[in-house]
């Protein structure tokens, strides 16, 4: 059964930094793209970053030079890594197959940049 368990959400201010975990239960997970999505009150969800399973990565416009994903496979968990935190990237932070799997979204992980 496939289930992914966000965490490392909080409150930070302006310009801060925060790192996300994604803890995967999926088997093989190693040859799966997987991306972060947020969803912000009112606003549809977006794709931020995503990484294949060579470790290519993609990333929105918005967030790039600022994000960072990363994996590692030896603990089916996938990493963001998000320094310099604008107010208007509050949002719930989730992660999941890329494409998405409707059936698959956890409780995500709620990011508040706010002074």
């Amino acid at each position: 059964q496939v289930q992914f368990v966000e965490s490392g959400g909080g409150l930070v201010q302006p310009g801060g930094s925060l790192r996300l975990s994604c803890a995967a239960s999926v088997s093989a997970f190693r040859i799966y793209t997987m991306g972060w999505y947020r969803q912000a009150p009112g606003k549809q969800r977006e794709l931020v970053a995503s990484i294949t399973s060579s470790g290519r990565t993609t990333y929105a416009d918005s967030v790039k030079g600022r994000f960072t994903i990363s994996r590692d496979n030896a603990k089916n968990t996938v990493y963001l890594q998000m320094n310099s935190l604008k107010p208007e990237e509050t949002a719930v932070y989730d992660c999941n197959f890329v494409p998405f799997q409707t059936a698959y979204w956890g409780q995500g992980t709620q990011v508040t940049v706010s002074s």
